[in-house]
């Protein structure tokens, strides 16, 4: 998608540690404008898989997600990275690893919300190492739900998590595929 690797270019940062900072734009200031263009992609793209229910993780993928939402016109329900109070009971869990935290987390869905006649659209942020999205399609398989695919806005492709979850046969469609990053230059190298 043109449009999402201008912008990273123009307004991404590069930092030490395969860190691509893009909170202006995406993940902490977000452009609706811009989510509108990344909503209608995946809706293009994932449009005659019978999509029921998009499914991603708090907490930055739900904008995009609720903007995704809207042209399959369908719920999004988000995997929560703590029990609390208003999870009430039986829930499907598993254990994700966060490359930008550096922290294990249990997500959580509740049984109420994910069954096996949905038709799940994973859609998240960021698709690195593959801890998070592994994590979602164990929620669906365990929910007896059909999987089918993960829209990535940004895929960081040397970090092998695209690869990993391809591999188990899982249709990724990320819009942007980074290469390699240069933190001394701040340049965004693309897979064509």
């Amino acid at each position: 998608m043109e449009l999402l690797k201008q912008r990273i270019q123009r307004d991404g940062l590069v930092k030490p540690g395969n860190v691509l900072k893009v909170d202006s734009f995406l993940n902490h200031q977000m452009d609706i404008a811009l989510f509108e263009e990344i909503g209608k992609e995946f809706q293009r793209r994932f449009s005659q898989d019978g999509v029921t229910k998009i499914l991603t993780i708090e907490a930055s993928g739900i904008g995009i997600a609720c903007i995704a939402a809207r042209y399959f016109q369908v719920p999004v329900l988000f995997a929560k990275k703590s029990q609390s109070k208003n999870i009430d009971g039986e829930v499907f869990s598993s254990r994700v690893e966060s490359f930008t935290h550096g922290r294990i987390y249990d997500i959580l869905v509740s049984k109420k919300y994910l069954s096996e006649q949905d038709r799940v659209l994973v859609i998240d942020d960021f698709l690195a190492k593959g801890s998070a999205l592994e994590g979602l399609c164990k929620l669906v398989e365990d929910s007896g739900a059909t999987l089918v695919g993960a829209g990535i806005v940004i895929e960081k492709g040397f970090q092998g998590g695209g690869a990993l979850i391809r591999g188990r046969g899982v249709r990724v469609e990320s819009l942007a595929i980074i290469d390699g990053m240069d933190d001394q230059t701040g340049q965004v190298f693309f897979r064509d």
